[in-house]
């Protein structure tokens, strides 16, 4: 059994994604960012920079296994499972490459975007400038990366695709448009047509209005 600390937002579905993905069994504790949950001392032992996701793995010899940060957890599960990653060299070193691309770049765009969108009180018009072009050349290198590929990886479907795609889904909700991207508009369409994916998605529906999906 797997404890999953998660609240509905971009980050939290990529982790949600693979574990409906993988089919493995767990349980979905919430972590209310929007009520400060995420700085309660237990999470913080789970999750010291107090952000979710967050897992603990009760499926292992000795004591239970915490992982945080949603590219660790992805990399972790999908090594376990030997699912969803490349088992060659070159593959798996493309797989952590996109891993590291999406923590460092796309995931801090998009979400500085979306509070000077959504939530920043008052004007910001350089800060969403600033955020919103940088959120369009993450959509490029992916736009890039997508010529002649039905998934980041090549042929095959892969956490590459799971960690980078919930940004993408809400391009919308954040200004932004993928009208000159039709390879990322192609991409989004044939992951989200995908059932686990859109169980991934509805975890957490009954609470998702109660807070900004910008963690």
């Amino acid at each position: 059994m797997l404890d999953f600390y998660f609240w509905p937002t971009p980050n939290g579905w990529k982790v949600s994604i693979l574990l409906e993905e993988l089919g493995i069994p767990y349980t979905t504790h919430p972590v209310n960012i929007g009520k400060g949950d995420q700085f309660k001392p237990k999470f913080l032992e789970i999750s010291p920079n107090n952000r979710m996701p967050a897992i603990v793995d009760h499926d292992v010899e000795g004591e239970p296994i915490t992982v945080f940060e949603s590219g660790a957890i992805m990399f972790y599960l999908a090594e376990k499972s030997g699912k969803f990653i490349p088992s060659d060299p070159r593959g798996r070193k493309e797989a952590l490459e996109w891993l590291f691309w999406q923590t460092g770049n796309q995931g801090p765009m998009a979400g500085q975007l979306s509070h000077f969108v959504n939530y920043a009180p008052g004007e910001h018009p350089y800060s969403r400038t600033r955020y919103g072009n940088e959120y369009d050349r993450c959509v490029g290198v992916l736009e890039r990366r997508l010529e002649a590929r039905e998934y980041i990886l090549g042929d095959d479907y892969s956490i590459a695709d799971m960690i980078c795609w919930p940004w993408i889904l809400i391009a919308k909700p954040l200004g932004a448009s993928l009208d000159a991207f039709p390879n990322v508009t192609h991409w989004r369409k044939a992951v989200k047509d995908r059932p686990a994916v859109q169980r991934g998605v509805d975890v957490g529906k009954n609470f998702r209005r109660a807070a900004p999906p910008t963690n």
